[in-house]
């Protein structure tokens, strides 16, 4: 009897143990994504999501994971919580490696704050994580209650409503500066409809969406062009994309009062105030985005 009493008390601790490690990851990684939905799709579509589905994904995955870790937690729930972490990990691994030699070197983008290249090093963590789930499984008692697991489900969709809501909130009237610097002279930013326009001039995907933009018909917008890097190549990057915009170097101030992700990026701003901020500049976007803001005729 307690060769039984230990047999057990081992095997209940393992699955402990790694229902918890691997509930911290998903925790973390959906939490990131619900309070950060907008920069989350930036990422998601940088890992070759199309950008259309790259916000909804972005807040999807956010729910499944946070979902997923607090199903991991509750012992009722655990065996449920290591089936779908598990289908998650195996999810994700297969389209890393559908796109693997497009992706191979990247940032898998998964958190924040964590550096992880996709390479080989890539999945054996995520073998790991898999393993961490069948362990929390195999041993987890039956799971049961589906209705207070599909409550849960209802609350973490709600946070997540509520958080996208607040992200989108701060996503608009921000006040601008009142100038910024364009040929060493002050140009404000506090008339009509001015489009900030960060980019990297080294960057084939800026190169692209400015190529697109010279095209359209901006009536009375202006473009103000904010270089992120090599700013001695900026000049030329709008000459070869042919977009009529000016050029500011004013990038910390800028930067530090429309924060951003990763470039091409723009805001739309209205008589000084942010009305938008543009991350997604993949056809059809952002013609569809300005053409609704007026922006664009």
């Amino acid at each position: 009897m307690e060769a039984m009493d230990q047999d057990t008390s081992w095997k209940t601790t393992l699955s402990w143990v790694s229902a918890i490690l691997l509930a911290l990851v998903f925790l973390v990684s959906g939490l990131w994504k619900l309070t950060d939905a907008p920069g989350a799709a930036v990422r998601m579509a940088q890992a070759r999501v199309p950008q259309s589905l790259s916000l909804a994904g972005a807040i999807g995955f956010g729910i499944a994971e946070t979902f997923t870790a607090l199903l991991l937690l509750a012992p009722r729930f655990r065996r449920w919580g290591a089936w779908l972490g598990g289908a998650l990990l195996i999810a994700f691994m297969i389209f890393i490696g559908i796109n693997y030699n497009a992706l191979r070197g990247a940032e898998c983008s998964c958190f924040p704050w964590v550096k992880r290249a996709v390479g080989p090093g890539f999945f054996i963590g995520d073998g790991i994580m898999l393993v961490l789930a069948v362990l929390a499984g195999v041993w987890a008692r039956r799971a049961q209650s589906m209705r207070y697991a599909m409550l849960i489900l209802g609350a973490v969709t709600l946070f997540a409503a509520g958080s996208y809501g607040v992200a989108a909130m701060r996503q608009t009237g921000t006040k601008a500066p009142d100038t910024v610097t364009v040929n060493g002279k002050p140009y404000s930013l506090q008339e009509g409809q001015i489009l900030i326009f960060y980019f990297d001039p080294e960057c084939l995907h800026c190169l692209d969406a400015a190529k697109r933009m010279s095209k359209l018909n901006w009536g009375d917008t202006r473009i103000v062009a904010v270089p992120i890097n090599v700013p001695q190549f900026a000049q030329g990057f709008l000459d070869d994309t042919h977009l009529n915009a000016v050029l500011s170097n004013d990038l910390p101030q800028l930067k530090k009062i429309f924060p951003f992700v990763s470039a091409p990026a723009g805001v739309a701003l209205v008589n000084g105030r942010e009305k938008m901020a543009l991350t997604q500049f993949e056809d059809p976007e952002p013609v569809d985005t300005l053409k609704k803001l007026g922006f664009i005729r």
